[in-house]
């Protein structure tokens, strides 16, 4: 499983030109999720994604986590985190899950990170044709990959 995190301001989900999801100061993050992911990986990147400290404090040192903020998490599934661009220019997906494997993998981390973050997650529409919109705070973008413990 991979995720790039970013640290926002703001951030959105619009599908067929309605907003279906927002957050304001919080974590945009994307998610790409492949057959091998397993309960492990859900369950390491859900803690690591509501513990990361990358939000300042009053020192305006980044030492605490979204959890210690108080802002929110929107959730949004992106199968192109696994696109592997080594032949060629038009990069394959041959590593990221299809929806029948990917939707309960994508539901089981939308309820492991509402555990680990004891309150609601937002969420894109899995599979749907959404228009992201994000003001990256920093800017601050983290790249993880469950695989690599990264």
């Amino acid at each position: 499983m991979r995720v790039v995190i970013q640290r926002v301001t703001e951030a959105s989900v619009t599908i067929d030109n309605k907003v279906a999801s927002s957050i304001s100061k919080g974590l945009l993050v994307l998610v790409g999720i492949e057959d091998a992911d397993t309960k492990e990986d859900i369950e390491w990147l859900s803690n690591k994604i509501v513990h990361l400290r990358i939000f300042d404090d009053a020192d305006k040192v980044p030492n605490l986590s979204i959890k210690e903020t108080g802002g929110d998490i929107l959730l949004v599934s992106q199968f192109t985190l696994h696109g592997n661009t080594k032949k060629g220019n038009r990069p394959s997906y041959i590593r990221a899950s299809k929806s029948v494997v990917a939707i309960p993998v994508y539901e089981k981390m939308i309820a492991q990170l509402e555990n680990d973050f004891g309150k609601k997650i937002f969420t894109g529409v899995f599979g749907a044709d959404m228009k992201v919109a994000l003001v990256n705070d920093g800017p601050v973008t983290i790249w993880i990959d469950s695989k690599h413990k990264e």
